[in-house]
């Protein structure tokens, strides 16, 4: 049966993630009624056993398993690559380190099923960290209206292939994530409710430099394609807000805004723009 669905997931030494992001796909709940699935690993310049631990999983009955071995590293060269080799109508993309809820994938496969270009994620859930800083930070992350009541898509996003006509190959830029949701009007974006478990960098040193790259990766695209911020959707809380929310957890609040404060210095730069602080 050929897949309806095509979940793609770019890997560059991802060993230590890529079986259980697998697992966690494979234990989904059904897909609906007359669909099948596909899973490709684009295992992109691997040093490690990203390509034969994903190889060694077993896709249930109604999935297939494919893992395309890449010479060279680059989460973009790997998406095109992926893009060419999908056969499904639904498009799924999902960072490695990742764990879907089994929920998720049917839910967005079905929201997805529609006339017309429309693009989906899920309800993040942070993973649970190691560091207090991190553990104050997502507590305080969490509770933004981007995340609470947007569609943001980090971690995992998808589209239909009318969706997926928007653009050709997958340019060379920082944030893929915020290019694929800002190709899509507000009104095209859907969020599912089931969830997804993600994590986040351990340690203020880190956070600083994730930050700044997340901050580059938006200034980059606003700069490349400047016609998609009219599809922005996400606005600053209010002063009232912010209050709010540092009066009910002051610890965050301070972890946040010295993390914000210290992305402003170059103490914390990093040579490399794909910096993922693990």
């Amino acid at each position: 049966m050929t897949p309806q669905v095509s979940v793609l997931i770019p890997a560059h030494d991802e060993a230590e993630y890529i079986a259980g992001c697998l697992q966690a796909v494979f234990a989904s709940d059904p897909l609906p009624a007359g669909m099948a699935a596909e899973v490709l690993v684009l295992a992109n310049g691997c040093r490690d056993e990203t390509a034969a631990l994903a190889r060694a999983q077993r896709p249930p009955a109604g999935w297939d398993l494919r893992v395309l071995e890449l010479p060279e590293a680059g989460k973009l060269g790997a998406l095109n690559a992926g893009d060419a080799a999908a056969r499904g109508d639904l498009l799924i993309y999902l960072d490695a380190d990742v764990a879907v809820s089994p929920a998720l994938i049917p839910q967005i496969a079905a929201a997805l099923a529609q006339e017309g270009p429309l693009y989906a994620s899920g309800c993040p859930q942070v993973a649970l960290a190691r560091s207090t800083v991190t553990r104050a930070y997502a507590r305080f992350w969490n509770r933004l209206p981007f995340v609470t009541g947007g569609v943001p898509g980090f971690g995992v996003f998808a589209m239909n292939r009318a969706g997926r006509q928007r653009w050709g190959d997958w340019p060379d830029i920082i944030a893929d994530d915020i290019f694929a949701r800002l190709n899509f009007a507000p009104s095209e974006r859907v969020k599912v409710p089931a969830v997804y478990s993600w994590p986040m960098v351990e340690g203020f040193r880190n956070l600083v430099r994730v930050r700044r790259r997340q901050n580059a990766g938006v200034a980059e695209v606003a700069s490349k394609f400047p016609v998609l911020q009219q599809n922005e959707d996400k606005s600053p809380p209010g002063a009232g807000f912010v209050l709010k929310l540092l009066l009910s957890d002051p610890a965050g609040f301070l972890v946040y805004a010295m993390v914000a404060l210290a992305t402003k210095t170059p103490l914390f730069a990093s040579a490399s723009r794909w910096t993922r602080g693990r």
